[in-house]
């Protein structure tokens, strides 16, 4: 594996193919990262600059080099170390500067979002010139819609809660021939056994092809139901209540969302349901946060029978069991592309969307 240093104009500055260990790691719906370890070189270090960019043929995803460092050990010597984030954490630049409602469509939302902090904001300091939104027509994405009041939150953390809450992913491209970021939301392909549209993809002993694999299940966290304070205070409170459990299954917590005002951003105060329902839109993605536990995560052969690039894609739902019959369609929820002394290989994450009973 070897990558492209770009320097801020996305012009190549070197080739980086020798070095002891690189992993670098893709994700679904949060930024992703890099780290290199290397023998330290004088072009190397005075390549290596902060706010380059790494460029992978292998990946879609474009890194940050955010920080590097010098180890020395008598017995090893010295050692370069170069690390940093995806493109998805420029989102992590920007906080929503003015109280924003959106309402309706999903992607007409984040792209509002978007717009009014990176691309044409009111503070001209605030702008990233060559910073775009990509619309996706695909229908699993525009069905989507969502009511919402933000201020002062980061975008970045408001995109993650979001596609985690609708279970879709997002991503921003470096588009080096038009030299801009391109954010835009997506949806992978269900390629396991609760479809008939694509060809499955199955990780299982039964194909040779998991080679580990770790189950887990836990509920310690889980909840179900929470009560949800808006603005006011005392007995004058707003409250309401998300979620439907009794007894003892029910498991509560409690959101505050005082945040959230009863003013429209051009002024209008919003009728009492209105009002209401941006607090249980609230209490949901709250509640999301608390959801049970269930995972396989392994090392799987993802260079045979399934090809990862071929066969299968960051956020596309696959069969994965193990050699005790538990199976589930999970999500590619990252992939780590890692080279060292042993080699090339590519681990997908698995996040279990359900149980199959078998």
């Amino acid at each position: 594996m070897e990558v492209w240093i770009l320097d801020t104009n996305f012009s190549s500055v070197s080739v980086l193919d020798t070095f002891e260990s690189l992993i670098w790691t893709d994700r679904y719906r949060e930024y992703g990262d890099f780290e290199i370890f290397a023998f330290p070189t004088t072009q190397l270090i005075n390549d290596a600059k902060d706010d380059f960019y790494l460029y992978n043929p292998a990946s879609e995803h474009t890194m940050i080099i955010e920080h590097h460092e010098v180890t020395t050990d008598i017995e090893e010597g010295p050692r370069f170390i170069v690390t940093g984030r995806s493109l998805e954490s420029l989102l992590t630049r920007r906080i929503v500067w003015n109280q924003t409602t959106i309402s309706g469509s999903l992607q007409n939302g984040i792209k509002k979002l978007i717009t009014e902090n990176f691309i044409s904001p009111e503070v001209s300091e605030r702008k990233i010139t060559n910073f775009v939104f990509v619309d996706s027509t695909d229908p699993e994405i525009t069905k989507l819609t969502h009511e919402q009041q933000y201020t002062g939150d980061i975008i970045y953390d408001v995109i993650v809660d979001l596609c985690n809450t609708y279970d879709i992913g997002f991503k921003i491209t470096l588009n080096i021939d038009k030299k801009r970021f391109e954010f835009s939301l997506y949806k992978g392909k269900d390629r396991s056994y609760a479809q008939e549209t694509n060809p499955y993809v199955v990780f299982s002993p039964n194909y040779e092809n998991i080679i580990n694999s770790d189950y887990t299940h836990s509920i310690k966290d889980y909840k179900n139901v929470t009560r949800i304070g808006g603005e006011g205070v005392g007995v004058d409170r707003k409250m309401t209540t998300y979620g439907n459990a009794s007894g003892l299954i029910r498991r509560e917590i409690f959101t505050d969302a005082r945040d959230i005002s009863s003013k429209t951003d051009d002024g209008e105060v919003l009728s009492d349901q209105d009002y209401l329902n941006l607090l249980q839109q609230r209490g949901k993605e709250n509640l999301a946060e608390y959801a049970v536990k269930e995972g396989f995560e392994g090392e799987v052969e993802a260079s045979k029978m399934f090809i990862y690039g071929r066969d299968f894609f960051l956020g596309d739902c696959v069969q994965v069991q193990n050699e005790f019959g538990m199976s589930g369609t999970s999500l590619v929820s990252e992939i780590v592309f890692s080279q060292d002394k042993d080699g090339e290989s590519v681990f997908p994450t698995f996040l279990s969307l359900q149980k199959e009973d078998e």
